[in-house]
C-alpha cells in the first residue's frame, strides 16, 4: 500500500516537529509524530524533547487522548520496541487504537528494533520508508554512532595557504580569522565532545569551551577530553569547573572512541595537534574533515598533520570536498575559507 499525500504532508511536519529548536541532539534521536484520522487532517502531534521525556509517538498520543482510536500515527522513526527510560511505543500505539502507522526511517538500534513487526502482529497496516533520507540526515550523527557503535568524528583544523598551523617559533595565535573563531564556535556546539591530546593542552593549554560571538560560555557543554598517557597539572584549564572533563590515558584512537560511546557520547570534534590527528587518519577513524584556510605564507613551521606514511602522490589521501564557504572578514580581516570534506574519493 502507497502513502497518502496527506501522509506526506504529515511526514514533513513531523521532521519539522523533530527539529524543533532546542531539542538536543543527542544521545537519543529527535524524533517527530502526527496523528491524522481517516480525511488526512491532523488530531494531534508530538516530539520527543530529550532523554528521559516522552517519546514522540507517546506525546502526540497524550495530546490526542480517546480521539487517537482510527488514527495513523506518521512518525520520522520506526517507534521503539524496549522498555527503557519509558515504556515501548510500538505497544502504546497498539493499546491506544491506532489503525496504521507510517514511519520513514527504521530503527538502527538492536535494543530497539522490532516496532514495525510488532504492530503488524497486532493487526495494524505499518509502511516504512516515507522520506527516509530526510529523517536519516535529520539523526545523521545519532545514525551513525548506532550503526557502527563509535561516535562519528569531526577533525577541525585551522592553515595557512602552505598547510602550517603555526609558525616556526610555535605562535598560532591567531592562524585562523575571528569569523572563522566564531563559526568554530558553533560547530562545536553540535558536538558532545571536544578531544585534544595531552601536548596541547601541556603546551597551549586550551579552555575547550562553547562560547557565543560575545565569548560567553553557552549553557551546555561538550564534555572537555584530553587523551594521553603523560601526567598533566591538575592547573590547567581543561580541568577548571568551567564544563566536565576526562583525561583518557591512551594513545589508541579505537580505545578512545570506545570508552567514549560507553559514555552515551556520539560526535567528537577533534581539535588536537598534528600528531593526534595523525593518529585518528592513520587508524581511518576520521568522519569529516572542517578547514579553515586563512590568506597568509609561512613558508615553515608546523604542518597541520605529522607523518602518515605516505611516500608517493599515490598514496595520498584524497577525502572528497562537500562544502565550500567564505566566510566574510571582521573588523578588517582578510576573509578565510572553510572547506568541509569527508573521506573517500568521487
Amino acid at each position: 500500500m502507497s502513502t497518502t499525500a496527506a501522509e506526506q504532508a504529515a511526514m514533513r511536519r513531523a521532521l519539522a516537529l523533530a527539529a524543533t529548536p532546542g531539542v538536543p541532539l543527542g544521545p537519543n534521536p529527535r524524533v517527530g509524530c502526527v496523528l491524522l484520522d481517516d480525511a488526512g487532517a491532523v488530531v494531534a502531534e508530538g516530539h520527543h524533547r530529550g532523554a528521559g521525556t516522552p517519546h514522540a509517538e507517546a506525546d502526540a498520543l497524550a495530546a490526542a487522548g480517546d480521539r487517537a482510536r482510527g488514527t495513523t500515527a506518521v512518525v520520522t522513526l520506526e517507534p521503539c520496541n524496549h522498555t527503557g527510560r519509558t515504556g515501548p511505543c510500538a505497544r502504546a500505539l497498539v493499546e491506544a487504537g491506532v489503525r496504521r502507522v507510517v514511519f520513514a526511517q527504521s530503527d538502527p538500534n538492536p535494543n530497539a528494533a522490532g516496532g514495525a513487526d510488532t504492530l503488524r502482529a497486532a493487526g495494524l497496516e505499518v509502511e516504512s520508508g516515507l522520506l527516509r533520507a530526510e529523517s536519516r540526515q535529520l539523526n545523521e550523527v545519532w545514525t551513525f554512532a548506532v550503526e557502527h557503535g563509535r561516535p562519528f568524528v569531526t577533525w577541525k583544523f585551522a592553515t595557512t595557504l602552505d598547510g602550517r598551523s603555526a609558525a616556526a617559533d610555535g605562535t598560532s595565535r591567531w592562524v585562523s580569522s575571528l569569523a572563522a573563531r566564531r563559526d568554530t564556535h558553533r560547530l562545536r556546539a553540535l558536538c558532545d565532545v571536544m578531544l585534544v591530546g595531552a601536548s596541547t593542552v601541556a603546551v597551549d593549554d586550551p579552555l575547550l569551551t562553547v562560547r557565543d560571538d560575545q565569548d560567553r560560555p553557552l549553557p551546555t557543554q561538550p564534555l572537555r577530553v584530553v587523551m594521553g598517557e603523560r601526567d598533566l597539572d591538575p592547573g590547567r584549564r581543561i580541568f577548571n569547573g568551567d564544563a566536565e572533563s576526562l583525561h583518557l590515558r591512551t594513545r589508541d584512537p579505537h580505545a578512545a572512541l570506545v570508552e567514549l560511546y560507553a559514555r552515551d557520547r556520539q560526535h567528537v570534534f577533534l581539535e588536537g595537534g598534528p600528531t593526534l590527528a595523525g593518529a585518528f587518519l592513520r587508524a581511518g577513524l576520521v568522519d569529516e574533515i572542517v578547514v579553515y584556510v586563512a590568506p597568509l605564507l609561512l613558508g615553515a613551521g608546523r604542518s597541520a598533520v605529522a607523518d602518515l606514511g605516505i611516500t608517493t602522490i599515490a598514496a595520498a589521501f584524497r577525502p572528497r570536498v562537500t562544502d565550500i564557504t567564505v566566510l566574510a572578514g571582521i573588523d578588517g580581516e582578510e576573509p578565510n575559507v572553510r572547506l568541509t570534506l569527508a573521506p573517500g574519493e568521487d
